[in-house]
């Protein structure tokens, strides 16, 4: 958890200034109830004007202030004094003061059921033709609408406040109707409602109001990645420039956020979410936990560091302050725990997200995010049929940006997911159109980390639809590793290199063999093993280990007996039988081995200044697998390692082991297996060819 009640700090967390909590009206009434966290509350039978002092101040929390924690400490008060005096008038204003300006700010099914059996009891206790009981009604229908994924209840409450011209009541209306139309198909309607809350604010005199319509009218911009989105928000700072309000400007502080992201300021970025977390703190908002990990996930995944985020997640998906409509969470854990090589939890996530139909997820404001992690999942698990299912659900807002929530995070166009899903179905050529038109998307919308990805992956169809060798691929590949560069970017997982195809190590300088197709590494006891923009993770066995050598080695014949003696360091040059006198790497690769080997020694010295000791450990995993390469390579002395054994049993051995692994290999993902299948040859001496 990021708090420590306490305390009342927050871990990785710093408060922005003026953030501490306000010295709200009234706090010394001399009122004390049961239960009352208001300071200075005592238990005796209330007068009338202490239910009214508490009630006025958790309004001016409420509707002025933004203050949502502090707004229900008074409610709370006021709904218990009145219950004590048997006021229903009161009663009910408390009670409608307890849902707060949001909906499903109670998430604890406790708590969402006893403010609602609250807000039910003091409906039946007004009149119903009131004021007081349509905005209980409003309230009542949007919690309900928003759980349910069902706008038509509340739209009618609407429909009746407009009918009876109240202000109060229809500006509430129309806030709580806005929640439940965030998905994306409701664009225009959304708009339509935001618009209308801005005039009748007019009416209703409340600071409040004008902010809210405001503020939705800027998040519902930034959500069609309308390019006058920023000038709706600089609008929204003006309001607020005299006098804060808590519940907007924090969603303004993730608003900021957002942008930088978009920038590629990752560094001053996640600064600015640990800033905006502490706003979301002083506010009291459920959603700060939430908000702030998706904003540090992006991060991560354009850093190419998504695999550090699954103990983060492993700990939030199960979290009962998460939006019962936000599947986010499960999407983002399926693909970080895909990009570590944990196959078994990113599958189980991905049935999690599918359930009965991948269709039936609800079209909340978080719903194209998780569609992006279902897409990215699915394509580093190469898995086609959910691939494919998403690419559907998907085409229809092909145009939108993916921006989760109320503006806290963006992935970019659509065009990108449905880019990504056309490459694992092998749709090649569908692909590259989406991904076109996912670079241009996401330049527009000034999001530079996500058209570095896009382009990337335009360049890995256009190597695939055209060739690896292909002029525009080139060109592609060559642009994002520029901008890459720029930006301290490092590809998320299944992105490839966001960089030209370099030759591989150990090719003939005549260029006849073809360019080194695979890229194998490995991690510990694990295998990555990435072709063609797919990605793959086995486990450790002996045939991986001949496989990858063959893969480290493209166009060179190797025997059997040198594959199947592995590694002795110490033996004399030419010992044992049968040896094919090839060394297991060439000079040119062990020059480019012990050059990475140097960079890598310097990066974790600079990790290890930084204190940043998760990254220095990463780092370092890869620096003892090349020494273990080397050492494979390179007897003692650093002398060429050669082969040695029984031919024969050798023959034997080697190719069943290798057979082995490739059949591991196609059981994760069939396309790279068979290409792999393809290209390697067994036998007295074993060799890979890439096509």
């Amino acid at each position: 958890m990021l708090v420590d009640t306490r305390a009342g700090t927050w871990h990785g967390i710093t408060r922005s200034a003026g953030t501490r909590p306000h010295d709200y009206p009234n706090a010394g009434s001399g009122i004390r109830l049961r239960g009352s966290a208001v300071p200075g509350v005592e238990r005796r039978s209330p007068a009338w004007d202490d239910v009214r002092s508490a009630l006025q101040a958790g309004e001016h929390a409420l509707y002025v202030e933004g203050d949502l924690q502090a707004a229900r400490r008074w409610f709370e008060a006021a709904h218990d004094a009145a219950e004590v005096r048997g006021d229903s008038e009161a009663t009910a204003r408390a009670a409608l003061g307890l849902g707060g300006l949001w909906v499903h700010e109670h998430r604890t099914a406790t708590g969402a059921a006893t403010v609602g059996v609250r807000q039910s009891r003091a409906l039946s206790l007004v009149d119903p033709a009131s004021s007081l009981a349509l905005r209980l009604r409003a309230r009542l229908a949007g919690e309900e609408g928003y759980r349910a994924g069902d706008h038509r209840t509340i739209m009618g409450v609407v429909a009746e406040a407009r009918d009876t011209r109240d202000a109060v009541a229809l500006a509430e209306a129309l806030s709580l109707a806005h929640h439940c139309v965030l998905g994306p198909e409701h664009a225009a309607l959304r708009l339509e409602l935001a618009q209308e809350m801005i005039g009748v604010a007019v009416s209703t005199s409340r600071r409040g109001d004008l902010v809210m319509g405001l503020l939705w009218r800027t998040v519902d911009l930034f959500l069609d990645g309308d390019p006058h989105a920023e000038r709706s928000l600089e609008e929204l700072r003006g309001l607020l420039s005299p006098k804060d309000h808590l519940a907007a400007g924090f969603v303004i502080s993730a608003i900021e956020v957002m942008l930088h992201i978009r920038g590629g300021r990752f560094a001053e970025a996640e600064a600015m979410a640990s800033d905006c977390a502490g706003r979301g703190m002083a506010a009291g908002d459920i959603d700060t936990i939430g908000w702030y990990r998706a904003q540090l996930g992006t991060i991560r995944w354009y850093q190419g560091r998504a695999s550090e985020l699954v103990p983060l997640l492993s700990e939030l998906v199960n979290s009962p302050a998460l939006s019962t409509n936000d599947n986010s969470t499960f999407a983002g854990l399926a693909v970080a725990a895909a990009t570590a090589g944990d196959r078994r939890l990113a599958t189980a996530m991905l049935a999690r997200l599918r359930g009965q139909d991948l269709a039936d997820l609800p079209r909340s404001s978080s719903w194209l995010m998780s569609m992006y992690g279902v897409v990215e999942a699915a394509h580093l698990l190469a898995d086609d049929e959910i691939s494919a299912q998403a690419y559907a659900l998907l085409s229809p807002f092909a145009s939108r940006p993916v921006i989760a929530s109320l503006g806290v995070t963006c992935f970019g166009s659509v065009h990108h997911s449905l880019g990504v899903a056309s490459l694992t179905v092998g749709e090649v050529g569908r692909a590259v159109e989406h991904l076109r038109a996912a670079v241009r998307g996401n330049l527009a919308l000034g999001h530079w980390p996500a058209a570095v990805l896009s382009r990337s992956r335009l360049g890995q169809a256009l190597a695939l639809r055209d060739g690896p060798h292909a002029e525009a691929a080139l060109r592609q590949l060559a642009i994002a590793a520029q901008d890459a560069a720029a930006l301290g970017m490092a590809p998320p997982a299944g992105a490839g290199p966001v960089a030209p195809p370099a030759t591989g190590h150990g090719l003939p300088s005549s260029g006849s063999e073809p360019a080194r197709a695979v890229v194998c590494r490995r991690r510990g006891r694990q295998w990555r093993i990435e072709l063609g923009g797919r990605v793959v993770v086995v486990g450790h066995s002996v045939g991986m280990g001949h496989l990858a050598t063959l893969l480290a080695n493209p166009g060179y014949e190797i025997s059997a007996t040198d594959l199947a003696a592995g590694p002795q360091p110490g033996d004399p040059e030419g010992a044992g039988g049968g040896e094919s006198g090839q060394p297991v790497l060439d000079d040119e690769a062990k020059r480019t081995y012990k050059q990475r080997l140097s960079q890598l020694q310097e990066e974790i010295e600079e990790l290890e200044a930084m204190n940043d000791l998760g990254r220095a450990d990463t780092v370092r995993a890869e620096r003892d697998w090349l020494i273990a390469e080397l050492a494979s390579a390179t007897g003692l002395g650093g002398r060429t390692r050669r082969f040695a054994g029984s031919e024969e049993r050798a023959r034997i051995a080697v190719g069943k082991a290798i057979r082995r692994a490739l059949n591991r290999i196609t059981e994760a993902d069939p396309l790279i297996g068979g290409e792999l299948r393809a290209a390697i040859h067994t036998g007295t001496r074993c060799s890979y060819h890439p096509a």
